[in-house]
């Protein structure tokens, strides 16, 4: 599979952990892009990333999405060109991306899907104050 490149100021989407997120190349690494988020597409998943889908494990971590304007490295295989003409904003995107993710949550009956639940209304009291 070939790597994209990508240079300085060039729009693009990030997969950084388990979030996915538009973003800007401010530089690049030998292995990785630096990005600045400006939106968010897809919210972290909660919980041990080493143990998907279990709640029975030593921490049930909450996971945060990157904030507006944050820059993270990201390997070169997880970018890829955004082909958007419009960046959604950030607080909106940010939402809509929750919105997303509680749907599925929802419609889930395990124990895990619950949890996940109760992570996100706690983060979105503190993302919407």
């Amino acid at each position: 599979m070939t790597e994209n490149t990508f240079v300085n100021g060039e729009i693009v989407t990030a997969i950084y952990k388990t979030g996915k997120y538009i973003g800007e190349i401010t530089d690049e690494r030998p292995n990785a892009y630096l990005v600045r988020v400006l939106a968010v597409v897809n919210h972290p998943t909660q919980g041990d990333l080493h143990n998907p889908k279990q709640t029975d494990v030593s921490l049930f971590h909450q996971r945060r999405a990157l904030a507006y304007r944050e820059q993270t490295n990201v390997p070169k295989n997880m970018v890829r060109p955004y082909d958007e003409t419009v960046i959604p904003d950030y607080q909106s995107s940010l939402k809509a991306a929750l919105e997303k993710q509680k749907q599925k949550l929802s419609e889930g009956g395990r124990e895990w899907d619950q949890k996940s639940l109760e992570m996100i209304a706690e983060l979105e009291a503190d993302y919407f104050k």
